[in-house]
């Protein structure tokens, strides 16, 4: 119990790619190269079912489900006694998974793809795309993503807090 939640507590206080080697080490989710995992993701009850690819974001308050818990209410009118319902997630390569997002079971998620803030995805989502809403649903291709912003994004990866900042106040021309 107390090495469980001191492993809680470090999962705290690491960056998000350390926390994404914690998560493999501890929880038993399948987990590539080069991914981010950021507090609060919540790899439900079964984590041993979940896959994940290689270069993948999973941002605050992601979860992942990886069972049907209505079946609850069938064994509490005595069918289907002593029975679940499981299904593996497999979420693919270089893939971005917004705020709050939630991944139902049995879903399986391509390689190029962006889920967006709050969605919950309830069924497979193809690769190069984006998906959004409630329940997510295809919007876009990654190629389109592209063609609308390719010349409004900002060149800020390089700089510093510091400087970012004073360049996003510059440009928006907002008072410090």
């Amino acid at each position: 119990m107390i090495k469980k939640l001191l492993q809680i507590y470090k999962m705290r206080t690491v960056n998000p790619v350390k926390r994404a080697a914690i998560v493999k080490e501890t929880l038993g989710v399948r987990i590539g190269e080069k991914c981010e995992v950021y507090q609060g993701v919540n790899f439900g009850s079964e984590p041993y079912l979940i896959e994940i690819g290689n270069n993948v974001r999973l941002t605050k308050g992601v979860t992942f489900i990886t069972h049907d818990g209505g079946v609850w209410v069938l064994r509490n009118k005595g069918l289907l006694k002593n029975a679940d319902l499981f299904a593996p997630i497999k979420v693919g390569n270089n893939v971005h998974i917004g705020i709050n997002a939630v991944i139902m079971p049995g879903v399986t998620i391509g390689d190029n793809v962006i889920i967006g803030v709050g969605a919950v995805v309830t069924k497979d989502i193809p690769s190069n795309s984006i998906a959004v809403g409630v329940p997510a649903r295809v919007i876009k291709t990654i190629n389109d993503y592209y063609e609308n912003h390719k010349g409004s994004v900002d060149y800020t990866k390089h700089m510093n807090m510091s400087d970012k900042k004073k360049y996003l106040l510059e440009k928006y021309k907002l008072k410090k």
